[in-house]
């Protein structure tokens, strides 16, 4: 979440999410922006009732389902549009709102600067009550919610994916629902490996899903150790993963209406794309 700590400006967000969005449908099929249905829907969890996008194809089908846990900017035109392509593969996607318990989608304000103290303190209130536990009881609510819609395959194995704080939801949500998510990616996940005791790492002997790991170069130059402790982990728990350190990126790399960096791009196509095929390539081999 570091490298995400710019001032961005309402008007900015306003337009680099709306562009985004669009620009993401467009990297899709057509079916993407004219054959799915995309509906705001309030899923109850033991904490109260989060406000999400569902997102599925169009029809009488049943897809495998998937979640999407987005970055510090919750959920906003920018993940809508990636749910729209990943629907557009065949799935059923859910993108919760991580901020419910405190605030309404996006949560974070266009307006939000890193660098002020008085909107970090925002953001930390937010976060507080998102513990290990919470998440999990969390996903686990989710997991039930999608099994009952009817254009859920509730036979599939499920799948889940992150970005920044969503990359260490994904193995609290597959270590809370072991049997029924089958493959996790995390892109540029954010503590994936701490000291403290409710370490993600340290939930892999509770999972069963197959992994990815995309970890942005400057993540890795700040903790090089965290790629060797996963790996450890995995191998230890006898689950296969796959972990890769994106050469020549930034956190944040693959969510496209990143700010600039020092007057350069976060967004990195051709990196974010390569990232995206590692993940459906990772959904068609746990068969989600």
């Amino acid at each position: 979440m570091t490298d995400e700590r710019q001032r961005i400006s309402r008007r900015d967000f306003t337009a680099l999410t709306l562009a985004a969005g669009v620009s993401a449908a467009a990297g899709a099929s057509a079916a993407s922006v004219t054959g799915m249905i995309d509906n705001d829907v309030l899923v109850k969890t033991p904490s109260g009732t989060c406000d999400a996008a569902l997102v599925h194809p169009q029809g009488s089908g049943r897809w495998p389902a998937v979640i999407i846990f987005p970055d510090v900017f919750g959920l906003r035109p920018t993940m809508r549009a990636m749910a729209k392509r990943l629907a557009a593969d065949g799935f059923t996607v859910l993108v919760p709102n991580p901020f419910y318990r405190s605030t309404k989608a996006p949560g974070i304000f266009p307006d939000f600067d890193f660098g002020n103290p008085a909107d970090r303190a925002k953001l930390d209130a937010f976060r507080a009550p998102m513990t290990s536990d919470a998440v999990m009881q969390d996903a686990a609510a989710y997991v039930t919610f999608l099994d009952a819609q009817p254009s859920v395959n509730n036979k599939a194995k499920m799948g889940v994916v992150g970005y920044c704080m969503g990359g260490p939801m994904t193995m609290q949500a597959a270590a809370a629902n072991p049997d029924r998510i089958g493959a996790g990616a995390s892109f540029h996940g954010g503590g994936l490996v701490t000291d403290k005791p409710d370490s993600p790492h340290l939930l892999v002997p509770r999972i069963k899903a197959q992994f990815y790991f995309g970890i942005a170069a400057s993540d890795d130059e700040k903790q090089p150790e965290a790629k060797t402790k996963l790996r450890e982990a995995f191998n230890a728990a006898k689950v296969p993963v796959k972990i890769e350190v994106y050469e020549g990126t930034l956190h944040g790399w693959c969510v496209k209406d990143m700010p600039l960096q020092a007057g350069k791009p976060i967004y990195n196509e051709p990196q974010a794309e390569r990232a995206w095929n590692e993940m459906i390539a990772l959904y068609k081999r746990a068969q989600v």
